[in-house]
């Protein structure tokens, strides 16, 4: 049995979640991945994945294992790229996930220009505000915007964005503008389903001057650009990254209050599984999305 190439038959019935679709992938027959995985068991006199009629799942063994392969099989890569005299353009697939919104303003267009400079790249894109489990799911990178939650990822700061407060001109000429924070409970307020407290908003006059204002929100969601919408439409007040509520501003449709009590910053970080095998691929884009956002204008 070739133990690197059974490997790589493990983490793609994992990645796609079938023996059939690995089987496709790697242009093999079903059976011969069957046996390929069932060799590896035996090698390891351990299970690694558990099988049912409906679904594959990880046992806790395999999923140990899973997170080495990933990062063995990415050196073995990077190795032979180098002994094989390739060139220092880094190359392969690399799968990553954003935010929905940042993914559009900010992912797509660094991708493009990222994409162009290094032609042998390859990219598969999952965008979600929900947190992501980056093994189970098999991607080699996340962005995110905030506090990392993830303890068990190693998390790069690449770049940060502030929080902005927002309402549409109609809303507040038919409601009033909110003078303090405090004001805000008397208002129609909206709540981010993934912030850290959905229903409670931060701010920030000075260093040593902070509050935290509770609310009943009016609406929740769990995308930061629907909330923005339904603000510009008039139904409520919405805080979010300047990314998102930037461009509102710039045309009008939302107007930012409160801006002698800024939101804190936020960071933008690049999250992977860990520091070391980290693949070419990965190490040579979250530099450039690090060099690529400090370039960036402000969105507000």
């Amino acid at each position: 049995m070739d133990r690197f190439a059974a490997m790589n038959v493990f983490c793609k019935v994992v990645e796609l979640g079938s023996f059939a679709a690995a089987a496709e992938h790697l242009e093999m027959s079903t059976s011969a991945v069957s046996r390929q995985l069932a060799q590896l068991e035996a090698l390891l006199d351990a299970r690694l994945l558990n099988r049912s009629t409906r679904r594959l799942s990880l046992t806790e063994n395999g999923r140990a294992y899973y997170e080495r392969c990933l990062q063995l099989l990415a050196e073995l890569e990077e190795v032979e790229e180098m002994v094989g005299n390739a060139d220092a353009s880094p190359r392969g697939t690399l799968r990553l996930t954003a935010p929905i919104s940042f993914g559009a303003t900010h992912l797509a267009p660094a991708l493009g220009e990222f994409a162009r400079l290094h032609p042998a790249m390859k990219f598969d894109v999952q965008l979600s505000d929900r947190p992501v489990d980056l093994i189970e799911e098999g991607l080699d990178l996340a962005i995110r915007i905030g506090r990392p939650a993830h303890q068990n990822l190693v998390a790069r700061r690449i770049g940060s964005t502030h929080l902005l407060t927002c309402a549409s001109p109609d809303y507040l000429a038919r409601h009033g503008t909110p003078q303090s924070p405090q004001e805000l409970t008397q208002h129609a307020c909206f709540a981010y389903a993934y912030a850290e407290e959905a229903n409670a908003w931060r701010f920030q006059r000075d260093a040593e001057t902070e509050l935290q204002v509770r609310f009943e929100a009016s609406i929740g969601a769990n995308n930061g650009t629907v909330l923005a919408e339904l603000a510009a439409a008039g139904h409520g007040i919405t805080r979010a990254p300047e990314f998102i509520l930037g461009p509102y501003i710039a045309s009008g449709r939302l107007k930012a209050i409160l801006t002698d009590w800024p939101g804190p910053a936020l960071p933008i970080s690049a999250m992977y599984p860990s520091r070391k095998h980290l693949a070419a691929r990965v190490r040579s884009f979250v530099s450039f999305m690090e060099t690529w956002l400090a370039r960036q204008p402000a969105q507000a």
